[in-house]
């Protein structure tokens, strides 16, 4: 008579496969996305939020406001990456959406996309900060990004080139500079 015969040699392997999938996420509870616990205050006093702001990795974010909604460009400092994002502002919080392309690169690893929100807010010498966070996918929350508005800087999101494929990126379905339907 052998060692298997009468045993149960497939139920303890369901058992290890069905444990390791759940560990990896494929059968559990979906994972809840990371977001900000932050609140919309007030807009300081005669500020906006169009301009230019500089972060020195994420180089210059040319951002426009339009009723409400918000859009943006950005080029790395290094040339190497740019982005774009849109949302929605209360008073002094922005949420939105972002997505960034590498130069050059195509494939699954030439874009990341994913959320983030910025707070506007006056720094100690009287020039507006954004402070914020992005995160991966459809986290909000995971890495700082804080920008310092540039005085006297225009807002020109066309400057930033976007290029995906090797054609040019356009900015949104419905144009920055057009009135909102």
């Amino acid at each position: 008579m052998s060692f298997f015969q009468g045993r149960s040699v497939v139920s303890p392997v369901l058992l290890a496969l069905s444990l390791t999938l759940v560990g990896c996420g494929a059968g559990g509870a979906a994972s809840v996305p990371a977001v900000a616990a932050v609140e919309a205050g007030e807009m300081p006093a005669g500020q906006q939020w169009t301009g230019v702001y500089y972060h020195r990795v994420y180089g210059y974010l040319h951002i426009i406001e339009r009723d409400g909604a918000i859009f943006a460009r950005w080029k790395h400092s290094d040339g190497s990456k740019w982005g774009q994002l849109s949302g929605e502002r209360k008073g002094n919080l922005f949420r939105f959406e972002w997505k960034e392309y590498t130069y050059g690169s195509v494939g699954a690893g030439a874009a990341r996309k994913g959320r983030g929100y910025f707070i506007y807010e006056m720094g100690p010498d009287g020039i507006a900060v954004l402070k914020g966070e992005y995160g991966l996918d459809s986290d909000e929350t995971g890495a700082a990004w804080v920008c310092l508005k540039q005085p006297g800087r225009k807002s020109d999101p066309d400057s930033i080139k976007g290029e995906v494929g090797g054609a040019d990126v356009p900015l949104i379905q419905d144009r920055w500079d057009q009135p909102r339907k």
